[in-house]
């Protein structure tokens, strides 16, 4: 476990990132959680005394990486931006995210281009749709998202496609 304190900070006017609260992670730190790694990889450990599992490191340059802090973790080390935290972290090995049975059972259903775009995504990317999918609070907007994704591998586009298109209409 690699263990420091850094401040909570938000980004102001920063595209898609805007209003995110996150901390930063410098890239010495970094190193030593994944040593020649550039790439976005997912940690564990303990934030103030809440733990966690599966959080994204993301790349920002310069070897320098962030960790977005959703509101659940804002709500489990009960701290927003300008507070100061302990921070325990180690490379999270185990994360893995499955792919929900009603999901693949709708892409057994279509053409074969649909699950295999899907597997021909990063692993990351499929991490998105699947998040989402799984987020959703009723049924009723689970299969509305289920059917958006597979509606978006026929068509070959990105999560980010996807949401600009649903946005469209």
């Amino acid at each position: 476990m690699i263990k420091f304190e850094t401040l909570i900070l938000k980004f102001a006017d920063q595209g898609e990132k805007t209003g995110w609260s996150y901390i930063d992670i410098p890239a010495d730190i970094a190193q030593k959680l994944k040593p020649n790694n550039k790439k976005s990889f997912r940690v564990r450990g303990i934030l103030d005394n809440f733990a966690v599992a599966g959080l994204a490191l993301m790349p920002m340059g310069d070897g320098n990486f962030i960790m977005a802090l959703k509101a659940e973790v804002r709500k489990g080390i009960r701290k927003n931006a300008g507070a100061m935290l302990q921070v325990s972290l180690e490379e999270d090995t185990d994360y893995k995210i499955e792919m929900p049975a009603d999901l693949k059972e709708c892409f057994d259903f279509e053409e074969p281009d649909a699950i295999n775009f899907f597997n021909g995504l990063a692993k990351s990317h499929r991490e998105y749709f699947i998040k989402w999918i799984n987020e959703a609070k009723t049924n009723e907007t689970r299969a509305k998202r289920i059917i958006n994704t597979v509606n978006a591998m026929l068509r070959k586009w990105s999560y980010n496609e996807m949401l600009r298109a649903m946005k469209r209409d």
